[in-house]
């Protein structure tokens, strides 16, 4: 088993038993960040939880394997689909292994069971007259001698407003409407570029509103008896309010489940009907009594997490699939539904490569118990959350380091210490702890916030569950100050015993309490604590008698800081790492290898670049940019003119403008500016623009320079920095006493810009300054409209 266990588990009578799913992640490409907390971590929690409490639980996941996307994947990278799955089937085992996920099976869809089980499914379909039969009009190649799935077709957008030349056939990348095929213009086969024709093709539906009130009646009773989350039954309302319609089940494809039917055995099964069966397969391979988990509704609860684009095929599609058959499956009892996690200024996305990936995150220093806490505590529950390098780094030392970490170092350190200065690593004896009042009102409060602990935690409210636990660490720094241990071991020893064991215990608690959400800090704990590697929270009571949680002349081990800073620089360097698309990287990457080699190839001599260096002792050359003092004279500010402004396509807060900065140079400058300045007052401005930042892209749009503007001192109101009208377009803005070449592109790891920054202002007389030197050009200073003492960016 995937846990290490010598057999599979199967349900016990008289016990809560409960199976477990997260939405099959497609094995086409590398889960990030946004995939792994919306289903994997998120299950992984509860199902470490469950284990917890002493519940009979597994946890079953794997790659969904079979469908279109897996073919195109193939033909990009000319292999075969099932070298594809054996490719991306290890990564996402690897991603999920070092990212702690406790699954019981992780299996996959292209296996013999999940076409045996998925046939036997249609079969029972088909018996009971729930399928039907229907013509389709379909591209297909003559040249390939194939259909052609969605993805295999591109043409002209048919909207006159896009008309975008590469729109795929189930969407256009660029307006982002939903397609057919056969509505694209000028329509092309991706594999062999010739004109595809439509022809008619026919397949295999279920029927959905022949299951209608089945499947109502089953919404409405489990959603409420469930506690489904409020977007899984908003979602599902609003596919019912549509009205249920017939459901094609099959596709003119090669990689997938044959169909088992004479007509059709040249087609396979449709993905969405396909991938919640691997559910049941995938369990089928973990043990061969499955049916024990998945035809016992009775006396198993089946508790499936996945991200809000899944919803309807776990709602409506599974469970009328489940119905149609006529057997007693175990229905789908709780649905947990994640909204998205977006990165920095825009979504997280695999298309794209968008965004921290799962095996990026294995190249960091930060370990894994910080990346769990973090997307955890950022878990979109009810709407979409961000994921910010900053807001990363603050949780890390506000939440990680200064509490939970402070507390349990603060109280293992001073019990470790030699005698007589400490304990000597000995929990010591603690009589009379009922009656000690600090001790006693942290353990009321304790054992309250236990309880509010596992009622969130039973409805699957993890975030809550997590802010809960935090609290109590909070409690425990707070119980540490108040009592003033140090000073009562000096002053009165028996009380000073109580408040150590009390804080020692509640040190173990938390270790089991954090345990579903960064096991790997809590095994660490109980390593330090000297204690095996036994997770439970069977008896809730405890909590009010953490004094007796751990017994006196318990020999702890050795402590150890449990969280290191995340300092600026590193904060500031994983940001630029991870900018941009994984192609940009490659590109990066292979650009830096380039210059790396080229600087090997120099021949140029250590006695050569002496001699070079005394030769130009008496020239006025300037310095290394490397070894340059950090002043104004290395910006190239100069005088623009925004010829063009539009909204950014990709980014409702951006704008994107087209900026002549002299010389016949016309520079691509993205703004966040929206809610400040309307688009009508940005055309034909003149600005001030920063020109040798480091390009950057900003939602698939390369920024090539700055626009300078000020925002006042409650960031409310942001006006640009503007030069004279007669200011020359292309012309240096100067400042008295920084005079000097610009760098011709500022080294982000130097933080020239960033250093700068913090002395640009606007005066109270509405002039641009650097310090009190005001921005300067040859027909006089740069100013703002109103903003007096603001700050400049």
């Amino acid at each position: 088993m995937e846990d290490g266990e010598s057999c599979p588990k199967l349900p016990i009578p008289g016990k809560r038993n409960i199976l477990i799913t997260s939405a099959l992640p497609y094995v086409n490409n590398v889960p990030h960040l946004g995939n792994i907390i919306g289903c994997v971590l998120s299950a992984d929690v509860y199902a470490r939880y469950c284990r917890l409490r002493g519940y009979n639980a597994i946890y079953i996941c794997g790659t969904d394997e079979y469908g279109t996307a897996t073919e195109t994947k193939a033909l990009e990278e000319n292999c075969t689909p099932k070298e594809i799955c054996d490719k991306y089937h290890a990564i996402h085992k690897e991603v999920y292994d070092w990212f702690d996920i406790s699954f019981d099976k992780f299996g996959r869809t292209s296996t013999p069971e999940q076409t045996q089980v998925c046939q036997a499914i249609f079969k029972k379909l088909f018996e009971n007259n729930f399928l039907s039969e229907n013509t389709m009009q379909q591209l297909y190649c003559d040249t390939c001698q194939k259909f052609l799935a969605d993805r295999l077709v591109e043409g002209s957008c048919p909207f006159p407003e896009c008309n975008y030349d590469s729109a795929r056939g189930d969407q256009c990348e660029k307006c982002g409407k939903l397609l057919n095929p056969t509505e694209l213009k000028d329509p092309r086969c991706k594999v062999c570029r010739t004109t595809p024709r439509i022809r008619d093709t026919d397949h295999l539906f279920i029927e959905l509103p022949l299951l209608k009130d089945r499947l109502e009646k089953y919404i409405d009773d489990t959603s409420v008896t469930g506690s489904w989350s409020q977007n899984a039954i908003q979602t599902t309302k609003a596919w019912l309010k549509e009205g249920l319609r017939q459901r094609c089940i099959t596709r003119d494809l090669k990689w997938g489940v044959p169909v088992p039917h004479e007509k059709y055995k040249e087609k396979v099964f449709y993905v969405w009907f396909d991938a919640p069966i691997g559910y049941v397969s995938i369990t089928s391979c973990y043990t061969s009594e499955w049916e024990k988990w998945w035809k016992n509704p009775e006396n198993v609860e089946l508790y499936q997490f996945m991200g809000k684009d899944n919803v309807p095929f776990h709602t409506v599609m599974f469970p009328s699939t489940q119905l149609g058959t006529g057997e007693n499956w175990t229905l789908m009892k709780t649905i947990s539904v994640t909204e998205y996690l977006n990165y920095e200024a825009g979504k997280f996305s695999k298309s794209k490569g968008v965004g921290v990936f799962g095996n990026d995150v294995k190249d960091t220093n930060i370990p894994v118990e910080v990346w769990r806490y973090y997307l955890l505590t950022n878990r979109p529950e009810v709407s979409d959350t961000l994921f910010t390098w900053d807001d990363l780094q603050a949780k890390l030392t506000g939440e990680l380091l200064n509490n939970l970490g402070n507390f349990v170092n603060r109280v293992l350190s001073f019990i470790a210490k030699p005698e007589p200065a400490g304990y000597g690593s000995v929990i010591p004896d603690a009589p009379g702890a009922e009656s000690h009042p600090l001790t006693q009102s942290l353990a009321e409060k304790v054992g309250k916030f236990v309880e509010e602990y596992v009622e969130a935690m039973e409805k699957v409210k993890l975030k809550q569950g997590l802010k809960t636990a935090m609290t109590i660490s909070n409690e425990g720094n707070a119980y540490l100050q108040g009592t003033q241990f140090w000073k009562l071991f000096k002053e009165d020893k028996p009380s000073c015993a109580i408040v150590i064991r009390t804080a020692a215990g509640l040190v173990y608690l938390l270790a089991q309490l954090l345990e579903p959400f960064m096991p790997s800090f809590s095994r660490e704990v109980f390593k330090q604590l000297n204690l095996p590697l036994q997770f439970s929270l069977s008896d809730e009571g405890i909590a009010s008698r953490l004094w007796e949680i751990l017994p006196p002349g318990h020999r702890i081990g050795t402590p150890q800081p449990l969280f290191k800073e995340l300092k600026d620089e590193e904060v500031q360097q994983y940001r630029e790492k991870f900018a941009g698309s994984q192609a940009d990287r490659r590109a990066r990457d292979v650009e830096a290898a380039n210059m790396a080699e080229q600087l090997k190839k120099t021949k140029l001599s250590d006695a050569k670049k002496q001699k070079a260096a005394k030769g130009a002792g008496t020239s006025k050359s300037q310095p290394a940019a490397a070894t340059r003092e950090i002043t104004m004279a290395r910006l190239d500010i100069r005088v623009g003119k925004i010829m063009k402004a539009e909204k950014h396509p990709n980014a409702d807060s951006l704008y994107v403008e087209q900026i002549d900065v002299g010389g016949g140079e016309i520079r691509t400058v993205v703004s966040g500016l929206v809610k400040y300045i309307p688009l009508e007052e940005m055309q034909n401005r003149m600005v001030c623009v920063l020109c040798n930042l480091k390009p950057s892209k900003m939602r698939d749009i390369m920024s090539q320079a700055m626009v300078l503007a000020a925002s006042s001192s409650d960031g409310s109101k942001v006006e640009l920095v503007e030069p004279p009208e007669s200011a020359k377009i292309g012309e240096r803005v100067r400042f008295a006493g920084h005079e000097g070449e610009p760098d011709d592109v500022l080294n982000p790891k130097k933080k020239v810009w960033e250093t700068l920054l913090v002395d640009l202002n606007t005066n109270e007389n509405l002039v641009a300054c650097y310090k009190d030197l005001p921005f300067t050009t040859d027909a006089g200073v740069c100013k703002v409209s109103s903003i007096s003492n603001g700050t400049i960016r």
